[in-house]
């Protein structure tokens, strides 16, 4: 079987110029751009005589039988064709072979960690409202009813949009070595992607509370620097359902969205 090694040689001596396809991975970072330096013009050949020139090359030269490595020398294998070549694209990074005699200097690779865990159901109202509900269970026909009845007191008349879940990370068992970066960068795309439907988020309600999802969301002073958004945090619809405070002390807060919602739409209040 031609080798990695020779096969590019055999392209480059027919003119031919090899290309590596590249894939985009799951959680993998973005590459970063940059210019390649270009290799200097090598004189005018004739392609057919360099061809023939190897090929004749490895007639001459024929393959010997590869020798058994000592274990010592095992431990420390040079990279295979394929690593090299990835190497040179910029894939993984070039370092010198070690000495098999002396042990490695300078900071271990970083190992990989585990994937934040979290989960919650998201709708959005009229394409312009996030509406996010922390936990894996949907919210059944008394929460959702509470919902609706809370957004009337707000003065948002709009039917409630159909939820769905989302979860991270959302394939097991992939590396992870920057766990809270990675969701971000997750859940941003998931958000994203919804516009295909119509999504346009102006503003972020979230009812509940989940640690891991709010320092995901990292919400600072009414805003949510992932997306940038103007943010609102209440209460979870169980805990509102159950109790009578709750509801009242958020009257006030509810009043304010009614406001935002309006202002959003550029509609005039009735006043009665």
């Amino acid at each position: 079987m031609t080798s990695e090694p020779q096969r590019l040689q055999y392209l480059e001596a027919m003119g031919l110029t090899a290309w590596v396809s590249r894939y985009v991975l799951p959680n993998a970072r973005s590459t970063p751009a940059c210019d390649w330096e270009l290799p200097e013009a090598a004189p005018e050949a004739d392609h057919g005589e360099r061809l023939h020139a190897l090929l004749e090359e490895a007639r001459e030269q024929p393959a010997a039988p590869r020798p058994e490595a000592p274990a010592q020398e095992r431990a420390v294998r040079p990279p295979r064709p394929g690593k090299a070549r990835a190497a040179l694209l910029g894939d993984i990074p070039t370092s010198p072979e070690p000495d098999s005699g002396a042990e490695t200097a300078g900071p271990a690779a970083q190992a990989p960690g585990e994937a934040l865990r979290f989960a919650f159901q998201v709708a959005c109202l009229e394409g312009r409202w996030l509406l996010v509900l922390p936990g894996e269970q949907a919210p059944g026909r008394p929460q959702l009813m509470l919902l609706a009845n809370l957004l009337r007191a707000a003065g948002i008349d709009s039917p409630l949009p159909v939820f769905q879940d989302f979860r991270w990370p959302l394939q097991e068992g992939l590396p992870v070595h920057e766990p809270l970066e990675e969701a971000r960068e997750g859940l941003k795309a998931f958000i994203a992607g919804a516009s295909r439907r119509g999504w346009a988020p102006r503003r972020l309600l979230m009812f509940g509370q989940d640690d891991t999802l709010d320092r995901v969301l990292s919400f600072e002073a009414g805003h949510c620097p992932l997306f940038d958004l103007p943010a609102w945090q209440a209460p979870s619809l169980s805990e509102l359902s159950a109790s009578a405070d709750a509801k009242r002390a958020l009257l006030p807060q509810l009043l304010e969205l009614g406001e935002a919602w309006r202002d959003a739409a550029g509609e005039v209040p009735d006043e009665r």
